[in-house]
């Protein structure tokens, strides 16, 4: 791994954090006090895991791309629901048992769905958030919605949770998991053995809420 080219960005943060993008490249958050030579001995030390994770990246078969037509379906909380276009109607996009697309959006149907997706979020997570915020004592300072495509949640240093809209496609245990993962990142900053310790209490079943990640998150999103 060494001399391996990666893409480098300074945060606030006190700790390396390595990204595996979809093309195999690398991006690394680290503070800015951290050193090359301490950012180059990371990396060798994940160099099993970025192996893994790339060999697992390439592995993937191709998601095609939405269509936005009659009959294609689209995930809501782990549940595939199908579309069917209609006449115009407000709002463009409206969600029951299926969702129902005016033809006259369809155009900009990814910006329609993208919006719906957004409210939807900030909805479900900011309640997931209370819920366990209240329950075991933590405190966040706020929360924001993103447009990440690589990173399913994040905390920052001053204690603001940061979620993708893509999440609320995930069936809601793994949104559970996501939410409680960066929550207890307000007590531990690291992934030591004692940040796990703290998801573990809250969510027990977290490793299985990993895997489905693994295995299904390349699927959410158009």
């Amino acid at each position: 791994m060494q001399n391996q080219s990666y893409n480098l960005i300074r945060t606030e943060r006190r700790t390396i954090g390595l990204i595996v993008e979809r093309d195999g490249s690398l991006t690394i958050r680290a503070p800015k006090r951290a050193t090359l030579a301490n950012i180059e001995s990371f990396i060798n030390e994940k160099a099993h895991w970025i192996t893994r994770t790339r060999q697992r990246l390439r592995s993937i078969t191709e998601i095609p791309k939405k269509q936005f037509v009659d009959g294609e379906k689209f995930l809501f909380l782990g549940h595939a629901y199908e579309l069917m276009l209609v006449k115009p109607q407000k709002p463009a996009l409206k969600f029951e048992d299926r969702f129902y697309l005016s033809r006259t959006s369809q155009k900009r149907a990814e910006s329609v769905f993208t919006r719906w997706y957004k409210e939807r979020a900030v909805i479900v997570i900011s309640e997931r958030v209370r819920l366990f915020a209240k329950q075991y004592e933590f405190a966040p300072r706020q929360l924001k919605i993103t447009s990440a495509k690589t990173r399913w949640g994040s905390c920052s240093p001053d204690g603001g949770l940061n979620f993708t809209w893509r999440l609320v496609m995930a069936p809601l245990e793994v949104v559970d998991y996501v939410v409680v993962h960066e929550l207890a990142h307000l007590q531990v900053k690291n992934h030591s053995a004692k940040f796990w310790r703290v998801v573990e209490e809250i969510n027990p079943d977290h490793k299985i809420q990993r895997k489905w990640l693994r295995e299904h998150g390349d699927r959410l999103g158009f």
